[in-house]
């Protein structure tokens, strides 16, 4: 079920990732790990009592030019493993971000899609829109480095 959200800005990537489904699955349900291919995350730290399903909640310290600049509140609020999963953003970039896997001839389609606003009284929306690329660029990123991430770590 689509969650309601205030209208904002979408971007989207995708990429094959070299490993079956369940694999490309288990590797992103590594929370603490993410931040080893997700280059804008210096940390990802599980902080509900429990770590899978909706209701996940999640604090990322983030990198703003390398440096880490705040602690995004995530949670977790669509479920369907192996397949896809939903969660919340906080933060100065809010937004639901959805990461949907599907299995293809050379491994896993990793679709990944943000919708975002900025936080920025009265301006918001226009600061979403100059963002996008920005956000598009970084998704890009830290695709290409769990793709690595999967290649260094083997069969």
């Amino acid at each position: 079920m689509a969650e309601a959200y205030a209208p904002g800005v979408r971007v989207e990537r995708e990429i094959v990732l070299p490993c079956r489904l369940e694999e490309a699955w288990a590797v992103l349900m590594e929370w603490e790990r993410q931040a080893d291919w997700m280059l804008d995350a210096d940390s990802v730290t599980v902080v509900s009592g429990q770590r899978e399903g909706v209701g996940v909640r999640l604090a990322v310290r983030t990198r703003v030019f390398g440096v880490p600049a705040f602690t995004e509140p995530m949670e977790v609020t669509g479920w369907d493993p192996p397949v896809q999963l939903t969660i919340r953003h906080g933060g100065p970039v809010a937004g639901i971000g959805t990461w949907h896997l599907e299995p293809v001839d050379e491994g896993t389609r990793f679709a990944w899609s943000e919708d975002i606003r900025l936080d920025v009284p009265l301006v918001g929306d226009l600061a979403a829109r100059v963002y996008a690329p920005v956000m598009r660029w970084l998704m890009g990123r830290a695709q290409a480095g769990l793709r690595s991430y999967i290649v260094a770590s083997g069969p």
